[in-house]
């Protein structure tokens, strides 16, 4: 599942700690950018209440032996959710499954300190928050044949279509998520972008496991602001569900 490194115990660097030969970090295109740090005085209550048994530290990842069951604290079916944002999905939706481990990827500190919030109000212990990028930790972390659930609601549309490069959902993407989906699981995705959704479509309908396409909206997930956002600006709410054979 890792890529050849010569730090033995040590899995390949993450992005933004690659180092190109003569030292200086190598230029990625990824499917984010990092915002701002600065917490509210309720992110900061919030991050001071949870994190240190809700937050899986970036460098925890490094070590081989990290094992995703030791922070949930048992073995359980994993949902994996990439872009919780301020996590008015994430406390619902796994409250409803207390027999699941939810694993939210979000390298928006702010977004995880008020998702931390929103987790403690749903009443859900079952939800742990990393900051590492998503596709790395899906390569290197998570099991192959392993996810239950994927969650990718509203991810960044980069709207410009010289940015298109840095979107998540592509076909290299669909083919590593694919493979991390267990027979029988399912990947919900959302968009508020038309051409966006399209591009899902067909990244997705290039997998031989996968079959679904666009359903009706999925009644269970809450109506974030995101998707207000997209309502308000006028856009077409699409939702995918797809599931692996």
């Amino acid at each position: 599942m890792d890529d050849d490194t010569d730090r033995p115990g040590v899995r390949p660097a993450r992005p933004h700690q690659r180092l190109t030969e003569d030292g200086r970090r190598m230029r990625e295109v990824l499917s984010y950018s990092r915002r701002g740090s600065r917490f509210t005085p309720s992110q900061t209550a919030a991050w001071e209440a949870h994190a240190d048994s809700w937050v899986i530290p970036d460098d925890a990842v490094d070590d081989r032996g990290f094992r995703l069951a030791d922070w949930f604290g048992r073995e359980a079916p994993l949902v994996v959710e990439i872009g919780p944002g301020v996590g008015e999905a994430t406390g619902v939706l796994a409250a409803a499954r207390p027999d699941h481990d939810v694993l939210a990827l979000e390298v928006w500190r702010p977004g995880v300190a008020s998702a931390l919030a929103e987790v403690a109000a749903a009443g859900a212990v079952n939800v742990r928050f990393c900051s590492v990028d998503a596709a790395w930790v899906l390569r290197h972390v998570v099991a192959p044949d392993s996810l239950a659930e994927l969650w990718t609601f509203f991810p960044d549309p980069w709207p410009k279509k010289r940015h298109h490069k840095r979107r998540l959902v592509d076909g290299g993407f669909a083919a590593l998520a694919a493979s991390r989906l267990r027979p029988g699981g399912w990947w919900r995705l959302a968009t508020d972008w038309a051409d966006y959704a399209d591009q899902m479509r067909e990244a997705l309908d290039a997998q031989p496991s996968l079959s679904g396409g666009t359903v009706e909206r999925w009644a269970e997930r809450p109506v974030t602001k995101f998707e207000r956002k997209g309502i308000a600006a006028g856009r077409t709410i699409t939702d995918l569900a797809y599931v692996r054979g």
